[in-house]
C-alpha cells in the first residue's frame, strides 16, 4: 500500500499529463467531498504543468468550459436515484475514448467501476477511487446492497489502481480481497482568521452554537444528534444544515422532532461556500453522525476551521480527530457531551485550535496532489495492479456473511 502523505511536494513527474476526472457532478465545486477534492487536486495539477479535463454533469445555466485551468465537460444525466451516477459516467466513458485519450484516468466512486473496461479498451490506465462501504447505507434495498458489493469486487478486477482516503478502507480491502491500495487521503482548508458577518445575518454568534451538516441519511446518524440534542440540557442552539432529495420519511422524521425544540435551528440546504466557511469556524461544537464512508469531508473542514468535534464513534472518525476527539454511539451518549462542551468552554476550543493544527500538518492538498501527480505518472508508465488483482475474490468467510452485513451511492 502506497501512503501519498510521504511523498515530498517538491518532487515532479518526468513530463506533463493529460488526466482524466471522470464519476462526481463536476466542478466548480458545489456538492461534496469528491467535487471539492477534484476542484483542489485538479488545480494544483495544471498549476504543475498537467492538462486536467473534468467531467460534469449538465445542469439549467452557464456550462463553463473551463475552470481554474482546468477543461470542463459537461454531459446529462439521468435524474433518478438508482440511474444518476451510472448514467453520467457511461457518457464520460464514452466521451474520453472518443476524443483524444488521456494518459491516465480517475475514476471516483467505485460503483462506477463497470465502465473501466470501456476506457481500458482504448489503452486508458484507469484508477478507481473506491470511497467509502456504499453497500451499508440504509437507502438502498437489497438490489442495490447486491449490486455495490459486486461493484467493489469489479473494481478490484478491472482497475489498475484502486485508491483509499482512509486507513480503514485501504484495510478493509486488503482483508477482503487481499489487493494493494494507494491511501491518499483528502485535504483541509485552514481558517486561522474567521469572519462572522454572515452568520450575524442569521443571527448567530462565534463559539455561541453547535453545527451539524449531513446529508439526511440514517448512516449520518442526524435523527440520533437531534434526538440527543433535544433531550440534553444544552443552552446553545443546534444549527442543522442539510437535506435529503430522496429521504422524505427520514427528513420528516428529523423536522418532527426539530419542530418541537425552539433551540434547533433548521437551515436546509446551504450551498453558500463563505457562509459555510463561517458556519463551520464559529460553531463551538460540529457533531458528526457520519459511519460509514472513510475520511469525510465535512469533518476534515471542521477540524480545518479549528472546532472541536463530537463524532460518531467508528474508526473512520477516530483517524481523523484522534484523542482530541469526542465520540458518541448513541443519542443518549451525545446529551453529556454536548452541555460538557458547554461547561468547560476553554477545553472545548483548546480542543478545537489542536485539531486544526492536525489538520495543517496531516491533510494537506498539496501532499494529496503529488500523491495524485505520483500515481498518474506510474499508470501513464505501465504500472498496474490487474495481475495480482483479475482473479481476486471476496475472502471466504465475507462471501457468507455479507448479505447479513449491515446495509448501501451518494
Amino acid at each position: 500500500m502506497s501512503d501519498a502523505t510521504t511523498m515530498p511536494t517538491a518532487e515532479r513527474t518526468a513530463r506533463p499529463l493529460h488526466i482524466a476526472m471522470i464519476g462526481t457532478r463536476g466542478v466548480p465545486a458545489a456538492y461534496g467531498g469528491f467535487e471539492t477534492a477534484i476542484e483542489e487536486i485538479g488545480r494544483r495539477l495544471v498549476e504543475r504543468g498537467h492538462s486536467v479535463t473534468v467531467y460534469c454533469r449538465s445542469k439549467d445555466g452557464e456550462k463553463p468550459a473551463e475552470h481554474l485551468g482546468m477543461a470542463l465537460v459537461h454531459l446529462p444525466a439521468l435524474h433518478v436515484k438508482v440511474a444518476e451516477t451510472l448514467s453520467h459516467t457511461g457518457l464520460s466513458a464514452i466521451h474520453a475514448v472518443t476524443h483524444a485519450a488521456p494518459d491516465a484516468a480517475f475514476v471516483f466512486n467505485a460503483a462506477n467501476a463497470p465502465f473501466v473496461p470501456v476506457l481500458r479498451a482504448r489503452g486508458i490506465p484507469t484508477a478507481v477511487h473506491v470511497d467509502g462501504l456504499e453497500w451499508k447505507r440504509d437507502k438502498w434495498g437489497g438490489a442495490g446492497k447486491r449490486y455495490y458489493r459486486a461493484a467493489e469486487s469489479a473494481a478490484v478486477r478491472w482497475s489498475d489502481a484502486l485508491i483509499a482516503d482512509a486507513q480503514g478502507i485501504a484495510d478493509y480491502y486488503d482483508d477482503e480481497f487481499g489487493v494493494p491500495t494507494e491511501l491518499i487521503s483528502y485535504g483541509a482548508t485552514i481558517i486561522d482568521e474567521p469572519t462572522s458577518t454572515r452568520i450575524g445575518e442569521l443571527g448567530l454568534t462565534p463559539n455561541a452554537f453547535h453545527l451539524v451538516v449531513a446529508r439526511f441519511e440514517p448512516e449520518n446518524h442526524v435523527r440520533e444528534i437531534v434526538e440527543g440534542y433535544s433531550a440534553s440540557d444544552a443552552r446553545l442552539p443546534l444549527v442543522v444544515v442539510g437535506s435529503a432529495p430522496y429521504s422524505a420519511e427520514y427528513t420528516a422524521a428529523i423536522e418532527r422532532i426539530a419542530a418541537s425544540d425552539d433551540r434547533i435551528r433548521m437551515l436546509g440546504g446551504v450551498w453558500d461556500q463563505d457562509l459555510l466557511d463561517e458556519l463551520y469556524a464559529n460553531a463551538l461544537t460540529y457533531v458528526h453522525g457520519h459511519s460509514v464512508g472513510g475520511t469525510n469531508p465535512s469533518l476534515l473542514r471542521a477540524i480545518g476551521a479549528g472546532t472541536a468535534v463530537l463524532a460518531w464513534d467508528v474508526d473512520f472518525n477516530r483517524e481523523v480527530t484522534l484523542e482530541d476527539g469526542r465520540y458518541f454511539g448513541s443519542a443518549s451518549a451525545l446529551a453529556p457531551l454536548l452541555e460538557s462542551s458547554e461547561s468547560d468552554l476553554a477545553a472545548t476550543l483548546s480542543r478545537g485550535d489542536r485539531l486544526r493544527v492536525r489538520a495543517a500538518t496531516t491533510y494537506d492538498w498539496d501532499l494529496v496532489t503529488t500523491g495524485y501527480e505520483h500515481l498518474a505518472a506510474r499508470l501513464a508508465a505501465g504500472y498496474s495492479i490487474r495481475p495480482i488483482a483479475r482473479s481476486a475474490r471476496r475472502s471466504a468467510s465475507s462471501s457468507r456473511s455479507g448479505a447479513s452485513v449491515a446495509s448501501p451511492v451518494s
